[in-house]
């Protein structure tokens, strides 16, 4: 159960979770409904996303990371089996479609064409110049897979859709930060080799500026609160502390991203 856990990569799965809850919660207390079956299930819908995602990106690095040496994944470390990693990759696959179908045919197409883009990119484009292009189609899906999946206006979401995308593929670039001697050793042409470290942290900041000026702009116009300022501020703080080191930036966006997505839909409501 440890290794299956450490396979599916339970930091951003949780993360993107809970942010898909966050935003599904907030958009149904905006339009006077209380949250019930419908966000439950395309939360669970979201979840095993993530569970297959991380699993097919363990099982389709497990080759180079055994050349490289990266024994704290459990795939080479030899903590769970090839057949049984595939196992936990259906099974997420299973939960996605399962939690979808009484959610209608919408919800389930664009859950399964975020996912089929979060695969192409462990399957093949994680480690071309194009590595950045399925964060901005998986993320840039997800607030309109959420509000189709409560069943809420698509139009209140349309906003956070370049919002989502930019700062899902900052935290791509972070992400490549982390393992760039690995990637650089076996190989990799990512979009972060390609650009080096100095210009792969340039992008990421610029997407994360892109991002947060869309944010401020939708506090303006939607005449924000208070609670939303504070949630604001407190994305840009933690943002600007986690760049300080590369190992840090990813889990900083990830942060930033829930609060970010909370102050936009308090804001917009």
């Amino acid at each position: 159960m440890p290794a299956a856990l450490r396979l599916i990569h339970p930091a951003p799965a949780l993360a993107v979770t809970l942010l898909s809850g966050v935003l599904g919660a907030i958009l149904l207390g905006q339009a006077g409904s209380s949250p019930g079956w419908r966000l439950l299930l395309t939360a669970a819908a979201v979840a095993g996303s993530q569970i297959t995602t991380g699993a097919v990106n363990d099982l389709a690095d497990q080759p180079r990371d055994a050349v490289s040496g990266r024994g704290e994944k459990p795939l080479p470390a030899g903590l769970i089996s090839r057949p049984a990693a595939v196992g936990v990759a259906a099974a997420g696959g299973l939960l996605q479609v399962a939690a979808s179908l009484p959610l209608g045919a919408v919800p389930l197409l664009l859950g399964l064409a975020a996912l089929a883009s979060a695969v192409a990119y462990d399957l093949w484009l994680s480690r071309t110049p194009l590595s950045a292009l399925p964060y901005l189609v998986s993320f840039g899906l997800l607030p309109l897979w959420i509000a189709t999946g409560i069943g809420v206006e698509v139009a209140r979401v349309l906003p956070a859709v370049p919002l989502a995308g930019l700062i899902a593929a900052a935290a791509h670039l972070a992400n490549t930060l982390r393992d760039f001697d690995a990637d650089a050793a076996t190989g990799s042409r990512s979009l972060g080799q390609l650009l080096g470290r100095r210009g792969t942290r340039l992008l990421a900041a610029a997407c994360l500026a892109g991002c947060g000026l869309g944010v401020a702009a939708a506090l303006l116009l939607g005449g924000a609160g208070l609670i939303s300022l504070l949630l604001g501020v407190a994305g840009l703080v933690v943002v600007v502390v986690g760049s300080l080191r590369e190992r840090t930036l990813w889990y900083a966006i990830l942060v930033a991203a829930v609060a970010w997505t909370a102050a936009w839909a308090l804001a917009t409501g």
